[in-house]
C-alpha cells in the first residue's frame, strides 16, 4: 500500500539583523537579495503546495512582497526560527506538515525539501525529519561549526553535536574517504508534522541543548524520534562575508 500523501507547506523564517553578516538576507551583489534565491529556490519542490517567508521586520515584508513572494510578519521578539515558523503553522489549519528552510540557504535543492516530507509520509509513527550529509574533511569534521550528527540503521538519530562524533579512537586518514561513510553533517532543514511544531513551541529548552546551543536536541532529550534523510551535496548556509562572497562566485558563473 502506498504511502499517504501528506499536505505539506514550506515556511522560511527570515530575521533582518544577524550577527556576523549585518542584514545579509537583504544582500543583493547577484541582482536578487539572498532571500529572493532562498525562496526560488524552495520554490522548486515538488510536493509542497506553497511557500511563506515569516519575517521579523517590515523590511523583509517588503522585500518579498516586491518579488512576489508571500510573507507573514511575526512576533519580531520571536525567540528563535522554529517559533516564527510556528506562529504561522497556527493558521495553517488544513496543513499536515510543515518544512523550516532556513532564508539564508539559496542553494537549497527542491528535490532535499521533496525528501524530507517522504521520510514522513513513509513513517506515520514519526513527527519530525531532516538531513545529513557526507562529510569529507577532517578540517570539517573537527570544525564546531559543523554540526554533527549520528543516526542508526533505521534511519533515527541517536546524537547531534558541535563535537566530532563518532569519536574514531584511534585516527586514520582513510577513514575520512569511507565507504559507507562514517562522518555525516547535519543539514538544518526540518520537516514537521504541524501538531509536534506547535507543541514544541511550546516545550522549554532542554539542559543538552542549551549546553550544545542545539535545538534539535531537545526534541532528543524530549525522547521523540528524528528521522534523518542522506543527501549527497551539503547546502551552503549564508553565514559570513566569505561564504557570500563565495556564493556571489558561484551564482555568476552558473
Amino acid at each position: 500500500m502506498p504511502p499517504t500523501r501528506l499536505h505539506s507547506r514550506i515556511v522560511i523564517p527570515a530575521r533582518l539583523e544577524s550577527t556576523r553578516l549585518p542584514r545579509k538576507l537583504l544582500l543583493r551583489e547577484t541582482g536578487k537579495t539572498l532571500l529572493q534565491h532562498t525562496y526560488e529556490s524552495a520554490a522548486k519542490a515538488a510536493l509542497p503546495t506553497g511557500l511563506c517567508v515569516a519575517a521579523d521586520h517590515e523590511e523583509i515584508a517588503v522585500e518579498v512582497r516586491q518579488f512576489g513572494g508571500e510573507v507573514q510578519l511575526t512576533d519580531p521578539n520571536a525567540a528563535s526560527g522554529t517559533d516564527r515558523v510556528a506562529e504561522v503553522a497556527r493558521s495553517l489549519d488544513s496543513v499536515d506538515v510543515i518544512v523550516n528552510v532556513q532564508g539564508d540557504e539559496p542553494e537549497i535543492a527542491g528535490e532535499s525539501i521533496d525528501l524530507a516530507i517522504k521520510l514522513l509520509e513513509q513513517n506515520p509513527a514519526a513527527v519530525i525529519s531532516t538531513l545529513a550529509t557526507p562529510i569529507r574533511s577532517r578540517e570539517q569534521f573537527e570544525d564546531p561549526a559543523c554540526v554533527k550528527v549520528v543516526f542508526d540503521a533505521a534511519g533515527s538519530a541517536l546524537y547531534f553535536s558541535r563535537s566530532p562524533i563518532p569519536h574514531a579512537r584511534e585516527w586514520d586518514d582513510a577513514l575520512i574517504d569511507a565507504e559507507p561513510p562514517h562522518f555525516y553533517q547535519h543539514v538544518g532543514l526540518y520537516a514537521y508534522r504541524r501538531e509536534f511544531l506547535l507543541q514544541l513551541a511550546e516545550m522549554a529548552p532542554s539542559s543538552l541543548e542549551n549546553l550544545e546551543r542545539l535545538e534539535q536536541l531537545r526534541v532528543l532529550e524530549a525522547g521523540y524520534r528524528i528521522l534523518v534523510g542522506v543527501i549527497d551535496e551539503p547546502t551552503v548556509g549564508i553565514d559570513t562575508p566569505e561564504d557570500y562572497r563565495a556564493f556571489v562566485s558561484r551564482a555568476s558563473t552558473c
